[in-house]
């Protein structure tokens, strides 16, 4: 049984091609989940690689790995993701899915990222992963998944230490009662519940977090591992780029807030090497601790016409260059009379103070020492690089506030190397978003800009794990309004509510 998002329905697929039954309950209205929103997965010697001559290797990844996290994370773990990378293209190559090419994610990173081609076989263009959900989709139906859309898991059977079924709640309001010999939780992270990431992390959306809210990630999986005896572990937002609020992801406005121009707090000053903008994770640490955890992205008319004309410093990178491949320049002044609260343009810095709430003492000594560095060619503060330094001296002046971005959450259920046991409690566990061996930690993870290959936590309901053999056994019937449905491991039975 399995309660997925792509993650789960992979393992859905590959459960079903070796023979068990499978039953798919899915919150959504449709596969995929948040999925559907990347370009494809990460994978190290895979066959693409090899044709491209790419060096970077399963040993580069796991060192480039595991010193971003520090050491904090499983090695164990990492390392069988990483050496089980090339063989997950090789299983989507041979259901279908085509690659358009293998890039780098970020400019610097290693060429790790398979993007995927479109379904129609007459573009060169990439699509997203939704085209290799659709293929799959098909596939897991042709062998016999039963789906179940729009119906959300509500609650784990537990009988002693064994997990036996869970109880799920379509579309109607009628409760479902499944069980099976084993369940597969994959239900994704808690970026759309406000509530838990004010709990468990240092931020609050909509305050301090402005983040893309993928709808349905309500951490449902982690409250009903927790209800039934889970080892929780920390839990953290996956930072991205920072973000002024009043932009879409994707507005061309919103690529300007994300150069390495000046940026200071509210009292002014600058607390950071701008550089760093290249980094989601630093830049979001940075700016979460200064007041009000937010900071200003600063600039002249002059950087304005540069970025207008010549080009920005920072090109798009990640999806929005897949997305938007041949934009190299990006203007502000379409929304400057939108009346936005978050990006400002003023005639003086006094003013641009004032409307910011900034120190207006604090700030023009700020700029007149940056523009002191641009000056020279060297910034004696913190070493931003030369190339980077456009003096901020001709008005009108222009900021955007910054705070940090998300797309998702990491941690929430500890698991071993083996995905099935936590170490910590007796009930057999395995993680169902993004393994603690697998999240940066508040640090970058180079080698895994968008990753196919995270896991889910597999609940069995035998003493021993899960049935050595999968083959397909009709000794709990599968119903559902008492209709039998032969050569299925599973029994469903609906609730009515009183």
């Amino acid at each position: 049984m399995w309660l997925a998002v792509h993650q789960g329905f992979r393992l859905a697929l590959a459960a079903v091609e070796s023979g068990a039954s499978v039953i798919v309950f899915e919150k959504a209205s449709t596969t995929g989940g948040a999925g559907n929103m990347a370009f494809g997965p990460f994978a190290v010697e895979s066959r693409l690689q090899r044709l491209m001559q790419i060096t970077f290797s399963k040993e580069d990844a796991f060192w480039v790995h595991m010193q971003y996290t520090k050491w904090r994370v499983n090695a164990q773990l990492v390392k069988a993701w990483i050496d089980k990378s090339p063989t997950t293209i090789d299983w989507l190559e041979k259901m279908g899915v085509e690659f358009l090419e293998v890039g780098c994610h970020n400019p610097g990173f290693p060429f790790t990222w398979h993007v995927i081609k479109s379904l129609n076989k007459d573009e060169e263009r990439p699509g997203n992963a939704g085209a290799a959900m659709r293929v799959m989709t098909e596939r897991a139906k042709k062998l016999g998944v039963k789906f179940h859309f729009r119906t959300a898991a509500k609650k784990l059977i537990k009988k002693g230490r064994r997990i036996e079924g869970v109880i799920a709640e379509d579309e109607s309001g009628e409760n479902i009662q499944a069980t099976a010999r084993a369940v597969v939780l994959a239900t994704g992270g808690f970026g759309d519940n406000p509530a838990m990431i004010k709990k468990y992390t240092p931020f609050e959306v909509g305050r301090t977090l402005f983040n893309t809210r993928i709808p349905g990630a309500t951490g449902d999986g982690m409250r009903m591992a927790w209800e039934v005896g889970a080892a929780p572990t920390e839990m953290i937002v996956h930072l991205t780029p920072p973000r002024v609020p009043d932009l879409e992801d994707f507005d061309l406005a919103a690529f300007l807030f994300r150069q390495a121009s000046l940026i200071v707090n509210q009292e002014g000053e600058r607390f950071m090497n701008e550089e760093t903008m290249d980094n989601p994770t630093h830049i979001g640490n940075a700016l979460a601790v200064q007041k009000n955890g937010c900071g200003y992205l600063m600039f002249d008319e002059n950087a304005l016409i540069h970025y207008e004309t010549v080009g920005l410093d920072t090109p798009l990178d990640g999806v929005g260059a897949v997305l938007m491949p041949d934009v190299t320049t990006a203007t502000l002044r379409p929304i400057l009379d939108k009346g936005y609260k978050n990006v400002f343009a003023a005639d003086s810095l006094e003013k641009l103070a004032e409307q910011t709430g900034m120190n207006k003492e604090n700030l023009v000594k700020t700029i007149a020492e940056y523009n002191s560095f641009c000056d020279s060619g060297y910034d004696a503060r913190f070493h931003n690089k030369h190339k980077f330094l456009r003096p901020v001296r001709r008005p009108p002046f222009y900021a955007g506030r910054l705070f940090p971005g998300s797309v998702g959450t990491l941690g929430g259920i500890k698991c071993n190397h083996r995905l099935w046991r936590s170490s910590h409690r007796p009930l057999r566990l395995f993680q169902g978003y993004m393994p603690r061996a697998m999240r940066p930690i508040q640090h970058k993870a180079r080698v895994m800009p968008i990753a196919f290959q995270a896991a889910h936590l597999v609940l069995p309901s035998t003493a021993g794990g899960l049935p050595e053999k999968t083959r397909r056994d009709t000794r709990n019937p599968y119903q559902i309004n008492r209709k039998k449905i032969l050569g299925s491991s599973f029994s469903i039975t609906y609730l009515r509510r009183e």
